[in-house]
């Protein structure tokens, strides 16, 4: 099929490289503020496994065409892959493609407010139709979880819409159909919702290991005994220092938009996003506990800057509340993360308080009084603890996402707090 898609998103670039891949031909037209060049050089992007490769060989073969500035004259599909704020775009393209008078499938794979895909259908002419299809990727496996998707959730009112969008995807839908169609609106609340459930159970679950912390009681346990229910499950249980992202963060406030929208105020997930916001800080305040409030001329290292493995975004991410936090009571930060010191450095400028240590997380933690594990990267999870021990002063672990067994921790002679758990040597 003939494809423009337009967007600057990661959703952008995964969908113009996937479907280059296949056959489709693409013309994609990245947003005026991130043009392709300032892309191609987006640590982010560097960092996706196989993305950019996969980018630079539809480039090559031809399938692919980045061109910014002019548009096909006419397509069968026109993809829009924008971000939240980017809804005059989007009907600006909409209303010059219902000029073409081939038929038209618009693809909203954007996350805008409840009703945004039916504003957009409405700038179209006959036989064309808006569609809705979100953009479900997972940062740091975004070509995989494209093109092996567990489902496509598809927003359509149209037969003819729905079996062009089967078809375009067809080549990412073989081993079984995964497509989930329902009706435009309760797709794009559905997208909300979703990611409005799995932030309140990750609340939810903060918030048991703060009444876990007060009783004395190893919140793993707990946790164990949830997921066993079958109710419940272990998906989205794991107690820790907060969550970011662009997208859970944006989806969150988009569902409390909508809920205001209409009258309807929100009273769980403005707790929901409060809770997130206070767990920001909770190794701040277990360090601040430790040390009982005296942190000047203190340093400490950090390990984990990204808001999750994988990726090198900060979006949200825990560690900067903590680093203002931190730089607040003048502690020295000595910072090591495998991907996401680009984005900080961009994002806090100059600190006389900050050293970043890109090379040997190990350096980081020389001379430290203590250890903050902030981001759960793969690298972290067995150290050499007797390195860490001669490492560190004071000898302290805050494990800000509980990967590490508390008991074994303080037999190397560390003292271990956790989220929830806690062990002395």
């Amino acid at each position: 099929m003939r494809i423009r898609l337009i967007g600057s998103e990661l959703a952008a670039v995964t969908a113009a490289a996937a479907l280059a891949s296949v056959g489709h031909r693409v013309h994609w037209q990245p947003h005026p503020q991130t043009p392709w060049p300032s892309l191609a050089r987006a640590d982010w992007l560097r960092r996706e496994p196989q993305l950019l490769g996969q980018l630079e060989q539809a480039l090559a073969e031809g399938g692919l065409v980045v061109d910014a500035a002019n548009a096909p004259e006419s397509v069968e599909v026109l993809w829009l892959a924008l971000a939240p704020d980017q809804r005059r775009e989007a009907r600006e393209a909409a209303a010059q493609a219902a000029d073409q008078r081939e038929p038209l499938v618009v693809i909203n794979n954007a996350t805008f407010p409840v009703g945004e895909t039916e504003r957009l259908g409405e700038c179209l002419g006959d036989e064309q139709w808006a569609v809705y299809l979100p953009d479900m990727l997972q940062e740091g496996r975004a070509w995989e979880s494209f093109t092996r998707p567990s489902r496509w959730l598809l927003g359509s009112e149209s037969p003819r819409a729905t079996a062009r969008v089967k078809e375009l995807l067809r080549a990412f839908n073989r081993r079984r159909d995964v497509f989930q169609c329902m009706p435009l609106r309760a797709a794009e609340l559905t997208k909300l919702a979703i990611n409005g459930m799995l932030a309140t159970r990750i609340s939810y679950m903060n918030e048991v290991a703060g009444l876990a912390d007060t009783l004395g009681v190893d919140v793993e346990l707990v946790r164990q005994g949830m997921g066993a229910d079958s109710r419940i499950g272990y998906e989205y249980l794991y107690p820790g220092c907060g969550f970011g992202g662009p997208n859970f963060s944006r989806d969150l406030m988009g569902l409390a938009d909508v809920q205001s929208a209409q009258g309807r105020a929100s009273a769980l997930l403005e707790q929901v996003l409060e809770i997130n916001e206070q767990k920001k800080e909770t190794l701040f305040r277990k360090l601040w506990s430790h040390f009982r409030g005296e942190l000047a001329g203190r340093r400490v290292a950090i390990w984990g800057a990204a808001f999750k493995p994988g990726t090198a975004r900060i979006d949200q991410a825990p560690v900067l509340p903590l680093l203002r936090a931190l730089w607040a009571q003048g502690v020295e930060v000595r910072l090591h993360d495998p991907a996401a010191l680009p984005a900080l450095a961009a994002a806090v400028g100059e600190q006389p308080l900050l050293t970043l240590c890109p090379d040997d997380p190990y350096a980081a933690c020389e001379g430290a009084d203590a250890l903050l594990l902030v981001t759960e990267w793969k690298c972290y999870w067995n150290p050499d603890w007797a390195r860490l021990a001669a490492g560190l002063r004071e000898r302290l672990i805050l494990d800000g996402r509980n990967i590490y067994d508390p008991d074994y921790v303080a037999g190397q002679g560390l003292t271990y707090r956790g989220i929830g758990r806690r062990a002395d040597p």
